[in-house]
């Protein structure tokens, strides 16, 4: 708890504070332009952090990454327009809500809830953190890597599409972050083709940038002329009344527990969580007729859940080095960057960053409910803004970032190339989140299986016969079989009435 005190009140000094504080502005405005994800902003943001201290770097990032899933809203409500996947749910009634004279209201239902399930997350993330990472330092290399393999097969299996596609993807990631060399076999270089500039491997900065950045760029050009209807800009009834919060109670906490639950699953992401309370909220009212048309107890569990995914999701990431989502993945890239260690050891070696951590999570939710309840309104006309201005200027900040990683223009190459990649995967329905995170667990599977065998000479067998292994190991199977199974099942059920 001291450790913690200590974190806020770091973090309330001038500096700490301002970047935690622009941090949350620019990705709740982020948030609110269709087409820039909080992704592609932390991604784009990461190569500033490079001078900075890792606490006001991951400050920074923090705050962003908290606005940016609360931003989505706005353009969700007033446009039917989800300024990220987040808020895809909201659309369904905070946009008719809108348009049936009550923008404010939707707006300020969502903001609300948005604060409130974030709390509540955060309140998840200081009590289970340590215990969780108390665990995972009993872990062993085959424990590590059975976990991680988990991990990347729930991703998978969770994606939005088939499963096929997610494994794909995520197969795809990890086969991408190969070339290198083999530090554990002597320093040979392996699937270099002969090129020096791959001895390194793909940079890390480069690949994420080009993935959400510039396949993103390129969606907006090829659909340059898009528009959508808008309802009118207006914040009268933004605020709850007594009488709301008695009735909405029930929902707000458990929407936020669905989504910190959720979040905590590794790789799942924000809008599968808002998919399952919304749903789950949809099942449990008493009026589930309302829900698409303009019910607030939709908006409600959409947003609540989905901003509780961000503290549900830092819980793996700081406890194990597990990213929760897909933002988590590039908040290990900016620890990596600064030579810090994700994982279980975090808490041994940077307690202190850890508690900062944590602390800008709760100030960050603090500081979107203020930004967004003061100036939603004067925000909102932000998504008038010609993409054809926006587009430019992201681009050369783009080719800035990369090119900053190692001074080297081969680094520009592969931030296009996997923004043409990304772009191809995703018309073709192929999920970026399972690539991305692939990419970035691939090492540590590895250097973990390695170890493992160079411990037992070679020996598989302590895989199936440790418990925690097992376990693991038995989890990927039925994730695996379990898709599979129900297909089955579904396909059987509907030839038996023909047949008959």
């Amino acid at each position: 708890m001291d450790l913690l005190i200590n974190g806020i009140v770091q973090l309330l000094t001038p500096k700490p504070f301002l970047l935690v504080l622009t941090g949350t502005f620019l990705g709740v405005i982020g948030g609110a332009l269709p087409g820039i994800t909080g992704a592609m902003m932390i991604a784009l943001t990461l190569p500033m952090t490079f001078n900075m201290v890792p606490a006001n770097g991951l400050t920074l990032l923090i705050g962003m990454y908290v606005g940016a899933i609360s931003g989505g809203l706005i353009t969700a409500t007033l446009m039917r327009m989800p300024g990220t996947p987040a808020a895809v749910m909201t659309t369904f009634d905070g946009y008719p809500m809108a348009l049936g004279g009550r923008p404010g209201r939707a707006l300020g239902l969502g903001i609300t809830a948005s604060f409130v399930g974030g709390m509540i997350a955060w309140v998840f993330l200081i009590v289970l953190s340590e215990p969780l990472a108390d665990i995972a330092t009993r872990f062993g290399p085959f424990e590590y890597f059975t976990l991680v393999l988990m991990a990347l097969v729930l991703i998978a299996s969770v994606s939005e599409g088939s499963m096929i596609k997610g494994l794909l993807s995520g197969l795809l990631g990890m086969l991408f972050a190969m070339p290198g060399v083999d530090e554990t076999a002597g320093g040979v270089p392996r699937i270099t083709f002969g090129l020096y500039y791959l001895n390194s491997g793909l940079g890390l900065l480069p690949v994420l940038i080009g993935v959400f950045c510039v396949s993103q760029l390129i969606s907006d050009i090829v659909a340059i002329e898009r528009r959508a209807e808008a309802a009118q800009i207006s914040t009268k009834g933004i605020f709850m009344t007594l009488r709301d919060w008695k009735n909405q109670a029930f929902n707000l906490v458990r929407s936020s527990l669905i989504g910190t639950w959720v979040g905590i699953l590794p790789g799942i992401g924000a809008n599968i969580g808002s998919v399952i309370s919304y749903t789950t909220a949809k099942n449990m009212s008493k009026t589930p007729e309302k829900f698409g048309s303009g019910s607030e107890e939709g908006v409600i569990a959409s947003e609540a859940a989905n901003n509780a995914t961000v503290g549900g999701a830092l819980i793996p990431l700081i406890a194990m080095g597990i990213p929760g989502s897909v933002i988590d993945a590039v908040l290990i890239g900016a620890l990596m960057i600064h030579n810090i260690q994700p994982g279980p050891t975090l808490f041994i070696n940077n307690p202190d960053l850890v508690y900062i951590m944590m602390a800008a999570y709760m100030m960050g939710n603090i500081l979107m409910f203020l930004i967004m309840m003061s100036s939603v309104g004067r925000i909102s006309r932000l998504m008038f803004v010609p993409r054809a201005y926006l587009l430019p200027p992201i681009l050369v900040f783009c080719i800035i970032g990369s090119f900053a990683v190692n001074n080297t223009m081969f680094d520009v190459w592969v931030m296009l190339g996997f923004g043409v990649l990304g772009y191809f995967l995703e018309r073709s329905d192929v999920p970026l989140g399972p690539f991305v995170i692939g990419f970035v667990l691939a090492p540590i599977a590895e250097a973990k299986l390695r170890s493992g065998l160079m411990m037992t000479a070679g020996d598989f067998k302590p895989i199936f016969l440790r418990p925690l292994c097992l376990i693991f190991v038995l989890i990927s199977l039925v994730l695996l079989v379990w898709p599979i199974y129900k297909h089955v099942r579904e396909t059987r059920s509907k030839k038996s009435p023909a047949l008959g």
